[in-house]
């Protein structure tokens, strides 16, 4: 194993990573988020938020926000206020 290291293989290992880190990511450089048939709502703005660790991880979220500004502010107001 040291005769290994005295050739180089950790900076060669490295310099491979960073190629397919690379090349990963210019491969998803021009990636569009999933859209869902069917879910145009006329009354509703559809948000997405998509986060991906780069390690296998992430999270993808979706959110319904009312279009009409006096519905969005009412979600606002507590359920007890009357």
């Amino acid at each position: 194993m040291p005769e290994l290291l005295s050739y180089g293989l950790i900076p060669i290992l490295a310099i491979a990573a960073a190629a397919l880190l690379a090349l990963v990511a210019w491969v998803n450089r021009d990636r569009t988020p999933f859209a869902e048939e069917g879910s145009q709502d006329p009354d509703n703005h559809t948000l997405r938020s998509d986060y991906q660790s780069g390690m296998g991880g992430g999270s993808v979220t979706t959110w319904k926000v009312p279009k009409d500004p006096d519905a969005y502010a009412r979600l606002f107001v507590p359920k007890d206020k009357d």
